[in-house]
């Protein structure tokens, strides 16, 4: 008997599937390792303490190169000096 051979175009797309599925699986290895190599290089440097005035609760915190900041429930920003600890700035937020 014989056999039927496959159409040259069907081939020719079994081909270009399979190396896109190679290619694709290789870019989301990739995307991936470069996530967990950039993302996990460092964390940031958080001070050890932080003293906020009577009856403030922090409810966020950023930092910069030589300050840092808290967000208190009483609608203020208190900026810090990362050197010292000391309060630089208040600023009320309406």
């Amino acid at each position: 008997m014989d056999e039927l051979s496959e159409p040259a175009n069907l081939r020719f797309l079994r081909r270009m599937v399979t190396v896109l599925t190679t290619v694709m699986i290789f870019g989301v290895v990739i995307v991936i390792g470069l996530l967990v190599t950039r993302l996990g290089s460092k964390a940031p440097d958080l001070p050890a303490q932080i003293t906020l005035p009577d009856g403030a609760t922090a409810t966020a915190f950023t930092q910069g190169p030589d300050w840092y900041a808290i967000v208190t429930d009483r609608n203020e920003i208190l900026i810090f000096d990362r050197m010292t600890g000391k309060i630089k700035q208040t600023v009320i937020v309406d």
